[in-house]
C-alpha cells in the first residue's frame, strides 16, 4: 500500500463538487489539496466553512478563483472537474489539466462517450493524455452506469440481444443550477418553446453518447441517431435546492432517444426529469428491458438517487484512473465500479 495519500484537486465546488468533497473528507486515504470556482461567494472561504464540516485532522483548503493559483505541475494525483456539460466547453480545462500531467474525471456527460458527438477532440484528448503519461474519464450516474454500462453488462448473460428499451424516470431536485438551466427549470411554456427552437436547452446531454456506447460494446454499427425533448409542466409549485417552478411553468423535459441499427431502431431511451416529482404523483424508478435470448428485465424502484449517484461514481473510480494505461478512456475501458469502503491506497498498483 503507498505510503502517502492520494491527492484530489476539485475544479467546480457546486452541488456535485461539494459533494465529492464530503465524500472524499469521510473516506480512508483521501486528500484534497485545491478547491477553484468561480462563485465570489466561495472565493477566499475555506471548504470546511462552506460545507459546514469539522476540519479534525484534514489540512485546511480556501477556495481559489483562478485554476492556476490552485494547479501546478503533478500537485495532485487527480482533478475532479464538475464545471461543464460538454467536451467542447470541457477541453480548454482538461488541456490545463493534462498538460500539468494530472489525471482527470470530468463530469460533463459528452465525456463519457466523447467521440459519439466529437470525434477530433477525443482523438486530441487522447493524444494529449498519452503525451503527459495521465489518464482522462467521464463518468456520472447518468451517462456513465445507468441507461449504459449497466445495460452493457447485462447483456454479458444473453446469447442474442435483438433490441433494448432503458427508462430513467428521475428526480432534477440534487443537480445545481447549470442543470436546471439545461433543463428549462421555471421557465412558462413559451419560453421553454422559444428557447429549444434556438436551441438554447440542453435537456438531457447523454443519449447520443449512451446509445453509442451500447452500440460500440455490443458490435453494432450505428446508423442514425435521434432525439426528441418535450416540456414537463407541473400543476403546483416545486421547489428544489436550485431550482423553482411555479404552478403551470416547466418543472423538468422528457426527452426520447433512438438509436438505429440498418434503419431499424434497435436502442429506445426513454428519460423524463424534473424537479420534486412526487409533487406532481410521479414515482422515479430505472427500468432496462432487453430483448433476446434470454430476456432480460430489470427494474429498480426508487430511482437511484442521480446526485449521490453522479458523486459516487466519480470518486470510486479515482483508484481506477490513477492505475489506467494513459490516455482517454470510457467506462468501457476500466474495472467495474465499486464503493470505496476501505482505505484507497490499497486499491493503488504500486509502480514499482
Amino acid at each position: 500500500m503507498r505510503n502517502d495519500k492520494v491527492k484530489v484537486v476539485i475544479w467546480g465546488f457546486g452541488a456535485m463538487g461539494s459533494g465529492m468533497a464530503r465524500m472524499l473528507l469521510k473516506k480512508k486515504g483521501f486528500e484534497i489539496v485545491g478547491v477553484c470556482d468561480k462563485n465570489p461567494e466561495y472565493i477566499g472561504k475555506s471548504i470546511f466553512t462552506l460545507l459546514n464540516m469539522d476540519k479534525d485532522e484534514h489540512p485546511d483548503v480556501v477556495v481559489k478563483g483562478n485554476i492556476e493559483e490552485v494547479v501546478t505541475e503533478k500537485c495532485a494525483d487527480i482533478c475532479l472537474l464538475a464545471t461543464d456539460s460538454f467536451t467542447q466547453k470541457a477541453f480548454p480545462k482538461i488541456k490545463f489539466l493534462v498538460e500539468k500531467k494530472i489525471n482527470v474525471i470530468s463530469t460533463a456527460e459528452e465525456m463519457v462517450y466523447p467521440k459519439a458527438n466529437n470525434p477530433d477532440l477525443a482523438e486530441e484528448l487522447d493524444r494529449l493524455a498519452k503525451a503527459n503519461a495521465v489518464t482522462v474519464l467521464g463518468t456520472g450516474i447518468n451517462p456513465g452506469m445507468m441507461m449504459d454500462l449497466l445495460v452493457v453488462c447485462l447483456s454479458g448473460v444473453m446469447e442474442e440481444v435483438e433490441s433494448i428499451e432503458v427508462s430513467r424516470i428521475n428526480s432534477l431536485s440534487p443537480f445545481g443550477e447549470a442543470v436546471m438551466e439545461e433543463q428549462g427549470v421555471g421557465l412558462s411554456v413559451a419560453e421553454f418553446h422559444s428557447k429549444k427552437e434556438k436551441g438554447k436547452l440542453a435537456g438531457h446531454v447523454g443519449f447520443r453518447e449512451s446509445i453509442k456506447m451500447i452500440a460500440d460494446a455490443l458490435g453494432w454499427k450505428l446508423s442514425n441517431f435521434t432525439q426528441s425533448m418535450e416540456p414537463i409542466i407541473t400543476e403546483v409549485d416545486r421547489k428544489s435546492a436550485y431550482g423553482f417552478a411555479k404552478a403551470f411553468d416547466v418543472c423538468g423535459v422528457n426527452m426520447e432517444g433512438y438509436g438505429y441499427i440498418d434503419d431499424e431502431i434497435k436502442i429506445k431511451m426513454h428519460h423524463p426529469q424534473q424537479i420534486e416529482p412526487q409533487l406532481g404523483g410521479v414515482e422515479t424508478g430505472d427500468y432496462i428491458t432487453l430483448k433476446g435470448n434470454p430476456p432480460v428485465n430489470m427494474a429498480i424502484k426508487p430511482e437511484v438517487d442521480g446526485g449521490i449517484g453522479t458523486i459516487a461514481m466519480c470518486v470510486n473510480m479515482i483508484p481506477h484512473v490513477i492505475n489506467a494505461r494513459p490516455g482517454l478512456k470510457t467506462m468501457l475501458d476500466l474495472p467495474v465500479p465499486r464503493a470505496i469502503m476501505g482505505d484507497v491506497r490499497e486499491m493503488i498498483i504500486d509502480e514499482d
